[in-house]
């Protein structure tokens, strides 16, 4: 227990007050703009899930992560001061991520309806009672859904999305009109490597199986409504209304039956909350005291002198373009910034749906063919969600670091547009009726040159040999999971990687001479320049 007071004052006191300040104002703020004010509408797993969970790594990061490094930690496998950073964020992450849910339910009041017209009326609410009513089992809203999760998309998802109308009494249904609906899911996930045949034919059983519970079930049973809200399931809900041939809707307000007293609607989630983060304080109180301190850097922060390096201004250096680093920062910048406002358009966050992806601009060859053959474009700047994103970025950033200097600004863009394009005609060639999108292609592209320079000994000797496996086994894994059926446009790749490697081809004589004119003239100062570029 060394200088366990000082651990206690100088690195658990500020995680807690970190801790307790982000949940506090997260929730609050999430209440205040989103429940309360309903200032905008975004999808609710956003707001309620992938925020809370991604947020505490930022003020982590920035107060917590010069105190952690106080600790003097033993680097036999990895980074311990990364893996204590990512502790901390998911010990702040956990009882946030409670909270949403718990703040969602706690803060919806029970209304009592006597009837489901006297809906328009009234104060909108999460939650009703439902005195007199008549569920028309008859005349439902049915619309079916696929997609696809998992890591390298090998699950497939199958739903079914059923619509019920809630009417006052059974003579209504003689009218056409339908003020709130009853909603009921169904869903199968089958493997992703299935040929589609195979696919259509769970589907059929699984839709027997849907139809088969459907009618046993006596969906007038329930205690009260639970409204659903902006989220995936809830725009299935409402095409599946849109689907009923009967009631002109009104409003598209879906509800979910819950047969269950109103009093357990919160559930345990209060105690959890705390719970989970008394856990996690308990855990991180015992990861530190058995660390030690590193005298040095404790006496700095004591003393109040500011470490040299900032580690987030060297992170948003990144997106920043700068001499050598210019075209591959606006393109980052550009890839990022669609998909932040396709975020916060409420098409989701971890995926997006392919309707959504034709509507911003989708390479799908029945429309591109048909003249709008801007598409081969603009789809090499949309991901089909943030894992694709972050996967995409981060394999431009490690090649655009060493290709950008040596092609210039203008070679290099004109590559990584030229190759993608090509990505996307050959994406078109080989795929029928396939939305295809991503930056893929034209980074693929970029590495397909990146490996000509390297066999041409454009880059220094020990650079080449260093780099050359690493961007072969990039390559390879990347072909060889698309080839194993994973989601993965391997046509893309392939077109964009064959053409960058041709177009390196044609250019290294050109950037050899170049380099080799710019070394007589300046000898010492260009090695110094590539030597300094090289280890950027």
């Amino acid at each position: 227990m060394n200088r366990l007071a000082e651990k206690l004052k100088l690195i658990f006191v500020p995680f807690l007050i970190i801790g307790v300040c982000t949940v506090v104002v997260y929730t609050f703020l999430n209440w205040l703009i989103i429940v309360r004010l309903q200032l905008f509408a975004p999808k609710e797993a956003i707001v309620n899930i992938w925020i809370p969970f991604f947020i505490p790594f930022i003020p982590v990061f920035i107060w917590l992560k010069p105190r952690i490094k106080l600790l003097k930690l033993k680097r036999k496998r990895g980074d311990a001061y990364y893996g204590y950073q990512m502790f901390a964020s998911f010990a702040i992450a956990i009882p946030l991520l409670v909270a949403q849910s718990w703040m969602v339910s706690a803060s919806g009041t029970l209304s009592n309806l006597d009837n489901i017209k006297q809906i328009e009326t009234q104060n909108q609410s999460k939650y009703y009672t439902l005195k007199n009513f008549y569920i028309d089992k008859n005349h439902i809203g049915i619309q079916s859904s696929f997609d696809v999760s998992g890591k390298h998309n090998n699950d497939f998802n199958m739903h079914l999305f059923v619509a019920l109308p809630i009417l006052e009494n059974k003579e209504d249904t003689l009218n056409s009109v339908c003020f709130a609906w009853i909603g009921k899911e169904y869903k199968k996930q089958v493997s992703n490597k299935l040929d589609e045949r195979e696919k259509e034919k769970i589907f059929q059983e699984f839709a027997r199986e849907s139809q088969n519970d459907f009618n046993q079930q006596d969906f007038s049973r329930f205690v009260y409504l639970d409204r659903i809200g902006n989220t995936d399931a809830g725009d299935g809900f409402k095409a599946a209304i849109k689907n009923d041939l009967k009631y002109n809707s009104l409003h598209s307000d879906v509800f979910l039956a819950v047969n269950e007293p109103f009093k357990n609607h919160n559930g345990s989630k209060f105690a959890w909350m705390f719970g989970a983060f008394g856990i996690g304080a308990v855990v991180w109180f015992l990861f530190l005291l058995f660390a030690k301190f590193d005298e040095g850097a404790t006496e700095q922060l004591i003393s109040g002198v500011a470490p040299k390096k900032s580690d987030m201004k060297e992170i948003f250096s990144f997106f920043l373009p700068r001499e050598g680093f210019y075209i591959t920062a606006i393109i980052m910048d550009l890839n990022i910034l669609i998909f932040l406002v396709m975020v916060f358009s409420g098409l989701g966050f971890m995926s997006f749906k392919s309707d959504d992806l034709l509507v911003w601009g989708a390479n799908f060859k029945p429309l591109t063919t048909n003249g709008e053959w801007w598409r081969l474009l603009t789809s090499t700047f949309l991901h089909g969600g943030f894992i694709h994103l972050f996967a995409n970025m981060y394999g431009l950033l490690f090649v655009g670091i060493f290709l950008e200097p040596r092609l210039g600004r203008t070679w290099y863009a004109i590559i990584y547009v030229t190759t993608g394009i090509i990505a996307s005609i050959a994406s078109l060639y080989l795929h029928d009726a396939t939305v295809s999108i991503g930056a893929s292609g034209a980074i693929f592209g970029l590495y397909g040159v990146f490996l000509a320079l390297l066999l041409t000994n454009i880059f220094p000797k020990d650079f080449s040999k260093t780099f050359l496996s690493s961007t072969l086994i990039f390559i390879g894994y990347n072909l060889i999971m698309g080839f194993a059926g994973s989601g993965i446009d391997n046509a893309a790749h392939i077109g964009g990687m064959v053409s960058g490697f041709i177009l390196g081809l044609i250019l290294s004589p050109q950037l050899k001479r170049d380099a080799e004119e710019l070394a007589l003239e300046h000898p010492v100062e260009k090695r110094t320049k590539d030597i300094t570029t090289n280890e950027e």
